[in-house]
């Protein structure tokens, strides 16, 4: 009876202070929550997942259901209803869908390589004291993100340089941003001298000097500004517009979903025969929702490596102080 007196006072102990101690980790001008602002918060943060994750189950549900279950709920799926893979087999084996995604994915991977590429030398080059031309470099790339050539000479430009219908006109017209170098800048410019001064004592160049210092000492910003290339060149189809609006075989993923959305038919060569048919394979609709699918899996799968950075990589560049 004693022990049992003495572990029930201990585990109470325990208790005391482990509640103590997240009393303690309080900052003492914070107030400890209420029950109300608990609930609030709770409130919020459901109808924000709700506004996000809905639309995605909706889209999700849609491109796995039949023409029959699509023509009964009168357009978009929300509960299950007879549900088919058979659009998701019929999507990935048109050549169409296969080509583009090809397509996208080298668009993404060449246009990112090329973007970091040109940011990071330019962001580094700016942020070293005394380097030439840095004052003058910086108010004209400041200059370019308030007042632009606009659409036309754009065009005349690319077109004039042979680009129109050329691969490298959906990746160079768009590689640099100016915002994003500014980010690179204000990470660079706050690398420790410390340690720039010890890699010269080393014999340590410039070269050198970037690719064993700052770029380790900045992989948050580097990551973070990686994604928002990828998801830029990802996410792309405007240029496609302007200088391939014809050769289809070079028509990236964003682009064929936005044909496909604008005429509401089915893939060349199916079997649909129009919207909400029974004796349809596949409808429409369907077809489309597939695509978006399709087009936000890769950055379903890569956002995650990359959030743990985002909040650094963002929120630290702008901290100064």
């Amino acid at each position: 009876m004693t022990n049992a007196l003495t572990m029930g006072s201990r585990r109470e102990k325990r208790r005391t202070a482990a509640a103590a101690k997240r009393r303690s980790a309080r900052p003492p001008w914070e107030e400890p929550p209420t029950a109300v602002g608990q609930a609030a918060k709770g409130l919020t943060l459901g109808g924000t997942l709700a506004v996000i994750l809905v639309p995605l189950w909706i889209i999700l549900l849609t491109s796995f259901s039949t023409p029959g279950a699509i023509n009964r709920a009168g357009g978009l799926v929300i509960w299950p209803d007879g549900l088919t893979t058979e659009t998701y087999r019929q999507m990935l084996g048109d050549p169409t869908i296969v080509t583009a995604l090809g397509v996208s994915l080298g668009i993404t991977v060449v246009g990112t390589a090329v973007s970091m590429a040109v940011s990071v030398l330019c962001a580094y080059g700016l942020s070293r004291p005394r380097s030439f031309g840095q004052r003058f470099v910086l108010l004209l790339l400041i200059v370019t993100m308030f007042v632009g050539g606009g659409l036309i000479p754009s065009f005349l430009v690319v077109t004039g340089l042979g680009g129109y219908g050329q691969w490298w006109a959906l990746v160079l017209p768009s590689a640099v941003s100016v915002f994003n170098i500014l980010v690179l800048r204000a990470f660079y410019q706050d690398t420790s001298s410390e340690l720039i001064d010890a890699a010269r004592v080393d014999g340590a160049g410039h070269w050198r000097i970037l690719w064993s210092v700052v770029l380790p000492t900045s992989r948050a910003v580097t990551a973070v500004t990686a994604l928002f290339y990828a998801v830029g060149y990802w996410n792309s189809f405007f240029n496609v517009m302007l200088y391939m609006p014809t050769d289809s075989q070079k028509w990236p993923l964003q682009y064929v979903l936005l044909t496909y959305v604008n005429r509401a038919n089915g893939l060349p060569g199916s079997v649909n025969s129009g919207f909400g048919q029974t004796h349809a394979q596949t409808a429409p609709l369907s077809l489309q929702m597939a695509v978006v699918v399709l087009t936000l899996v890769p950055l379903v799968i890569v956002y995650p490596f990359v959030q743990k950075h985002l909040r650094t990589g963002v929120l630290t560049g702008a901290i100064k102080g």
